[in-house]
């Protein structure tokens, strides 16, 4: 019989991977998506908010009855909100009207309460961002709660070493590229880390929106790719660990995330869309018995307003 589990949290984790057949080249290297759609809010930010919670309630930055502040452009936004729902912690999110509609209304009906900050025609832009952690920053200064502040936060890191180990098993240690999009660059950082342990020569290659691509030397601009492409050089970032940058536009990003829908029927989120269109590129550069590895980062129920516009 399957043991029961305590609760919705000890769902995170332990998702899917499964190899790309229809978008690929049939001579190319094979590419693997790890399906963290599978976590309980459809998103792989999951993890990470379960790992900065914890982590401050070990060392008691966050106590019985505290309050939870963090500025997200959606997903960890929704992570944090299904977390602090679940441990019955307040929290307060700051947002912006550039992110997908249906991110904001589901942090929302889990209990969070929101700060809207107004964007530039609803694209991401740097200023976007530091108006955010500002706005952040004011109300832990007045409220006094735990700020999470994933731009900075070293505790997320734990849980995509973790992850990295469910890479490593489920592809029989046979990875000689893994491709991921840069947010916070913790995802990148923390699974790159983990999967060096176990092999060295690993490609590790970071993807960020063409349009603002200031990790790769160009200029910050506006984008639509949620969740990535903060317009600055983030704190966590570090040039040692990304072999290779890979620039993806929104246009590329929106195109592959519909093509994944319709040829593979992976319903998946445009930063999504960017990592596979960065994978296929790798992927063409290796030879044919060569594995690829990327992540499906969130579910496509998350960006349903934004893809109607599309069709």
């Amino acid at each position: 019989m399957t043991e029961l589990r305590r609760d919705i949290l000890q769902c995170i984790g332990n998702t899917s991977m499964l190899p790309l057949r229809k978008v690929v080249p049939a001579s190319g290297a094979r590419i693997l998506l790890k399906v963290e759609s599978e976590n309980p809010t459809g998103s792989m930010k999951d993890r990470m908010a379960l790992a900065m919670i914890e982590a401050a309630e070990a060392d008691e930055r966050l106590k019985p009855g505290g309050c939870v502040v963090e500025y997200t452009g959606g997903s960890t936004g929704v992570s944090l909100a299904l977390i602090c729902a679940v441990k019955g912690y307040p929290l307060h999110i700051v947002s912006s009207d550039a992110f997908s509609h249906e991110k904001l209304d589901h942090m929302k009906i889990l209990g969070a309460q929101l700060q809207i900050v107004p964007s530039d025609s609803g694209r991401m832009t740097e200023k976007l961002t530091r108006d955010m952690v500002e706005a952040a920053r004011l109300i832990t200064e007045k409220t006094g709660a735990y700020w999470t502040d994933q731009l900075q936060n070293t505790d997320q890191l734990a849980a995509y070493h973790q992850m990295a180990e469910e890479i490593w098993a489920q592809a029989d240690g046979n990875i000689d590229a893994f491709v991921q999009s840069v947010g916070t660059a913790a995802s990148l950082r923390g699974i790159g880390e983990g999967l060096r342990r176990r092999k060295q020569t690993i490609r590790m290659v970071a993807v960020e929106p063409a349009e603002s691509a200031v990790l790769s030397g160009g200029m910050p601009g506006g984008h639509k790719i949620d969740g990535v492409g903060a317009g600055f050089v983030v704190p966590l970032w570090r040039p040692e660990m990304a072999d290779q940058i890979e620039r993806v536009s929104t246009e590329e990003a929106m195109a592959m995330a519909l093509r994944l829908s319709r040829e593979e029927g992976l319903f998946a989120g445009t930063s999504t869309g960017a990592n596979v269109v960065a994978a296929l590129r790798v992927a063409g550069r290796l030879a044919p018995h060569a594995t690829v590895v990327t992540v499906m980062c969130d579910t496509g129920m998350k960006y349903l307003k934004t893809y109607g516009k599309q069709l």
